[in-house]
């Protein structure tokens, strides 16, 4: 059996190659988990509405409130996008993804941005899928 670290931080930046690309595809309006994020200044992502078109690589520490909080966005008629570690034996998976959203597998390992050192990246210990839920 392997070991994985478990990350000190659930801050890790989405590469611009992996947003740009969704972002030239659905033209996202909002981010409810900024890499910026501050209790100081942004108000917490799950007690709020989202933009009609929302990008969100969110906290891995506590994935399944993020993904059902998708969910229910998607059921008012907006599109979100996630960004998740490809984990897809969790009820959190099979009760609000499997079957109602599309699901990209990325091939390979996504390297984060750490946010303390912006030219460092580090590789996801797990592989990756984009989540897309469209009205």
């Amino acid at each position: 059996m392997a070991y994985y670290p478990k990350s000190k931080s659930d801050k890790w930046g989405t590469p611009p190659e992996i947003y740009d690309r969704l972002n030239e595809e659905f033209n996202f309006n909002y981010d409810p988990c900024p890499i910026d994020w501050d209790i100081s200044t942004h108000k917490d992502g799950l007690s709020i509405p989202w933009g009609e078109r929302t990008f969100c690589n969110p906290p891995y520490s506590n994935v399944a409130k993020w993904i059902e909080k998708a969910h229910d966005e998607w059921l008012q008629g907006k599109t979100v996008v996630l960004l998740i570690n490809a984990v897809t034996d969790t009820v959190a998976f099979h009760k609000f993804i499997n079957g109602k959203a599309e699901v990209r597998f990325v091939k390979g390992r996504i390297s984060f941005i750490n946010p303390e050192q912006p030219d460092k990246r580090t590789p996801n210990v797990k592989p990756s899928i984009i989540v897309i839920f469209k009205p």
